[in-house]
């Protein structure tokens, strides 16, 4: 994962210009590492191992799962067993979304190299088609897997206190309210949510000069 992001330094050296909020992030922690995924089966897996655990916890999973698996292939994911999956680390529910995504890759109903030809919406409908896949799930194989510029998960809870920080609002905003407060980065607001995660991780200790 060490390519930068596809037009990541222009894009962000353009928002910079026209937003000051995402202007202060940059000055204040550093532009962020990246955080490209090469698209297909394991990227899109391993983004819903991560769901709603911590980054150490999902890294610590999926190194269990790889070792487990060998390649991870939709094939390898359908012959192991719910027991055995739950083995490598996941959830009951996680084991059974791994193989609806495997089954979905298999016969042919998520055609994954298909989604770089359609739209943002076309590929999220045929991403959240598949049980286990949500909206969250699918705006973050947008952004990294597809390089997409402009995705903005409005259900990201870290986005939103990241919102709520950088932009001295009295409470955190709903998804309503973070898709208005969106509306002022676009056409870039993937690459503005990578830079309020990065705040977000770093806002604790951070000054300004």
């Amino acid at each position: 994962m060490s390519a930068p992001i596809t037009g990541f330094e222009a894009d962000l050296k353009a928002l910079v210009e026209k937003n000051a909020d995402i202007a202060r992030v940059l000055k204040l922690a550093g532009a962020p590492p990246s955080r490209n995924r090469k698209p297909g089966f394991p990227s899109l897996l391993r983004i819903i191992v991560n769901q709603q655990v911590s980054v150490p916890a999902g890294k610590a999973i999926w190194e269990r799962l790889e070792k487990g698996l060998g390649l991870v292939t939709p094939k390898a994911v359908r012959e192991k067993s719910d027991e055995d999956l739950r083995a490598f680390g996941l959830s009951r529910g996680k084991a059974r979304y791994a193989k609806e995504l495997a089954q979905a890759v298999m016969d042919g109903g998520l055609d994954l190299k298909g989604l770089k030809r359609m739209s943002d919406d076309q590929a999220r409908q045929a991403l959240t088609r598949v049980k286990g896949i949500g909206r969250w799930t699918a705006d973050i194989y947008l952004m990294f897997a597809l390089g997409r510029p402009d995705v903005w998960p409005v259900g990201d809870l870290a986005l939103a206190v990241a919102a709520e920080k950088l932009l001295g609002l009295k409470t955190r905003p709903d998804m309503e309210e973070l898709e208005a407060i969106g509306q002022a980065w676009r056409p870039w607001r993937t690459t503005a949510a990578v830079m309020l995660w990065h705040f977000y991780k770093h806002a604790g200790p951070l000054k300004e000069d």
